[in-house]
């Protein structure tokens, strides 16, 4: 895998939401997310203590964010797997099962393109 490559994290979290994500691990132990698709909680970044959600066999793990493993579904890893995720914190109620829920506050996702250069590098890394 090239140097660069390596580089190039798929999901990334601001501060906030680091800070978010220790609090949480603080009060549930270790947690995991998983990219909601829709559905109830429209598509949340969702948090979940690690030994109550079961990650599917085809799940793809994006990477992790503050120590905490970051996946989706396959079939919506194809539709954003030209983008980088930037996990972040705004005010509002999180979705009903995510750990955040009653906090004030909830996980956003954002995104990004990645660039031409970015994307060559993955594939050439075997990472898209």
């Amino acid at each position: 895998m090239s140097d660069h490559a390596a580089e190039i994290a798929k999901v990334l979290a601001t501060p906030a939401a680091e800070a978010l994500i220790e609090r949480l691990r603080e009060r549930h132990g270790p947690v995991l997310f998983h990219q909601s698709g829709g559905c109830c909680d429209g598509s949340s970044p969702m948090c979940y203590p690690q030994d109550d959600f079961i990650v599917g066999d085809r799940d793809v793990q994006l990477g992790s964010i503050a120590g905490a493993p970051f996946y989706m579904s396959p079939s919506q890893y194809e539709y954003w797997k030209h983008t980088q995720l930037i996990i972040d914190v705004i005010e509002g109620r999180g979705g009903m099962f995510s750990l955040e829920n009653g906090e004030g506050v909830r996980f956003l996702t954002r995104s990004r393109l990645f660039t031409d250069a970015e994307v060559e590098a993955l594939q050439a890394a075997g990472r898209f």
